[in-house]
């Protein structure tokens, strides 16, 4: 989806005029936000909209830490895709489940740890539960985006060769 369309469904709820009322702007500045724009024809008549400013310091820095700050703001966790580490599919999906199942209980051990001796969970532990819980959200979601992908399926024709 392009950034003008994701802030033009955005836009849709509260209606253009009041967030651009919410944001101290002309509702016209909004509404060339949420129409394409294209820098290489003059006539086009929509606007480089925040979306594509954010986007275009990320790709300028390379700095993760503006990308994490955005999915902070909406209570959310950013998680990069996973890059294979082997051609082997067999070895990948291997070490990958082992990986998956080795963190769950990693956040097990973590809040079984928390609870045994008081049977609380004291704000220095939710921490070490939150630090868990965080790389199982990861892991998983690096082995679903790489099933996705098709990272452990292996066509008939490249089986028979």
């Amino acid at each position: 989806m392009n950034s003008y369309e994701v802030l033009r469904r955005a836009a849709e709820p509260i209606g253009v005029k009041a967030l651009a009322a919410r944001l101290k702007l002309s509702p016209a500045m909004v509404y060339k936000w949420c129409q394409e724009s294209n820098k290489d024809d003059p006539d086009s008549s929509g606007a480089r909209n925040p979306l594509d400013r954010i986007a275009e310091i990320y790709n300028a820095t390379e700095s993760l830490d503006v990308i994490n700050w955005l999915c902070h703001e909406a209570d959310g966790f950013f998680v990069n895709n996973p890059k294979p580490k082997s051609d082997d599919i067999d070895t990948e999906l291997l070490r990958n489940t082992h990986q998956l199942v080795t963190e769950f209980s990693n956040l097990l051990t973590t809040v079984t740890q928390s609870i045994e001796d008081d049977g609380m969970i004291e704000p220095t532990e939710a921490d070490h539960i939150r630090q868990a819980w965080e790389t199982l959200k990861l892991t998983a979601e690096s082995f679903t985006v790489a099933c996705e992908r098709g990272a452990y399926f292996l066509a008939e024709e490249k089986k028979e060769q």
